[in-house]
């Protein structure tokens, strides 16, 4: 039996690179907004567009295990009105601290996606409305993907970590004997 490790009692249903590549390719991944790829979008936008998708991911794994549930017992599968009921009530009822990467977690991380060359600043500044009440701080700084981004394969973004530093899986999980179930 494979253990994976979870954050907050939850598995990922996907990866922060696989998002954040997606959204810039355009692609409006998990139902997030679409954006034009060569504009980008400021990394706050990404930022809620990832706690987003993770949020109806969420919520839509649990209305499917229910539905399941219901079938397992002799039950007909959801209507389409009693899943998107499920649905609903698992959206209002879900944490969104619960699920997400905070942003200063997330600046970190595409912190490591521009160190690998897969995201650059297209050059928009747009004024935030934190300037608003504190005219010195930076203004929101619009990402693209770069050549290499969008060339990126699903093995480099399941760990840019390993791909930025190039070295082992063993290496990289210094936690790895905490997985281990004896």
């Amino acid at each position: 039996m494979e253990l994976r490790p979870v954050t907050g009692g939850f598995i990922r249903p996907f990866g922060t690179t696989w998002f954040i590549i997606e959204y810039l390719k355009g692609n409006a991944p998990e139902g997030s907004v679409k954006i034009e790829p060569y504009e980008g979008a400021p990394m706050t936008d990404i930022h809620d567009s990832y706690k987003g998708a993770l949020h109806r991911a969420h919520a839509r794994d649990r209305a499917e295990k229910d539905e399941e549930r219901r079938m397992r017992k002799g039950g007909l599968a959801y209507s389409e009105k009693e899943y998107q009921e499920r649905l609903n009530y698992y959206l209002e009822r879900i944490p969104q601290k619960l699920l997400s990467m905070r942003y200063a977690s997330f600046t970190r991380y595409f912190g490591h996606l521009k160190r690998l060359g897969w995201v650059e600043a297209t050059g928009e500044t747009e004024s935030s409305t934190f300037q608003d009440d504190y005219p010195l701080a930076p203004p929101r700084v619009y990402y693209r993907l770069t050549q290499a981004g969008w060339k990126a394969t699903l093995a480099e973004m399941a760990d840019p970590l390993i791909t930025l530093y190039n070295y082992s899986r063993e290496r990289r999980s210094a936690k790895k004997k905490a997985y281990i179930r004896r």
